[in-house]
């Protein structure tokens, strides 16, 4: 499963949902669901704006992780 880690980015820049929504230009309810993984894709262009926003590569905001036994566990190559 891939992992979007948003909130976490935005924690660290101190900014809100509201102020990456504002930026950009989508609506809350799209960038909730990108946030909760109940998006079947994402496109580049949002990718690189994020990144760009939130001063991270997508190494950073994008995360693999595996489900077992209800836990998420990091998978590492």
């Amino acid at each position: 499963m891939i992992k979007v880690n948003i909130e976490e980015l935005l924690k660290q820049e101190k900014r809100s949902k509201y102020w990456l929504c504002q930026r950009m230009n989508i609506t809350s309810r799209n960038l909730n669901r990108i946030i909760r993984g109940e998006t079947t894709s994402i496109s580049f262009k949002y990718i690189e704006e994020i990144c760009l926003l939130l001063n991270c590569t997508p190494g950073e905001l994008l995360t693999i992780t595996s489900e077992k036994s209800n836990q998420k566990e990091k998978i590492t190559p």
